[in-house]
């Protein structure tokens, strides 16, 4: 279950902290004081929905057939070295997480962004449905896995919103978003080889 679990946190993780329109969103909410916790929840809650839809879900599904199984395998560690070779060209790149100033809007204003800036970006569903879901389906803890990934998405979004305004003029250096990017492209590259090598198999 341990293991299951920490290789759920690593994963999320890795996938989460990217630069992204979300992040920018939700920091910047943070800044302004404009109903972030609500934000940073409706970001978790989604993540948390699709995350359990993927790895209880189709993880499930795909868990009871032996050749699903060998083809999510390698189709996640694909996808994994992909996105940690993406990081790597960030940090070679020069990037930083921005907060935009935008006008105050009402608490459903502020709803209808979050979900807007979290569902219609079709790399959501291919990363927490899809992803996730077939790594998490050669776990040994399924939900082990669940709950590691969705305590790196809570972890992450309440901690952008609660360290806003210390985080802000350090996100925006791109020395310390190379050095995030790296660490990034480590840990995808290492979730990437166990998954390959099998060590991620029950």
């Amino acid at each position: 279950m341990w293991l299951s679990w920490f290789n759920g946190l690593l994963v999320c993780a890795g996938l989460i902290v990217a630069i992204g329109a979300q992040n920018a969103f939700v920091l910047q909410q943070g800044l302004r004081r404009q109903h972030a916790w609500l934000v940073a929840a409706v970001c978790a809650l989604c993540d948390w929905l699709l995350v359990g839809l993927g790895v209880l879900g189709l993880g499930a599904l795909i868990a009871e057939q032996g050749t699903l199984m060998e083809v999510a395998r390698w189709a996640g560690t694909a996808f994994l070295a992909w996105q940690s070779w993406l990081a790597l060209r960030r940090a070679s790149t020069c990037n930083a997480l921005v907060a935009e100033e935008r006008a105050q809007a009402s608490w459903r204003g502020a709803l209808a962004a979050t979900l807007a800036v979290t569902l219609f970006n079709p790399q959501v569903y291919l990363e927490t449905v899809v992803l996730l879901g077939a790594i998490g389906a050669v776990q040994p803890s399924p939900w082990g896995f669940f709950i590691g990934a969705a305590m790196a998405s809570f972890g992450w979004f309440f901690g952008l919103v609660a360290a806003a305004g210390w985080l802000a003029p350090r996100l925006a250096s791109e020395r310390v978003w190379r050095a995030i990017d790296l660490m990034i492209a480590a840990i995808l590259a290492w979730v990437a080889w166990r998954l390959a090598s099998g060590a991620m198999m029950p």
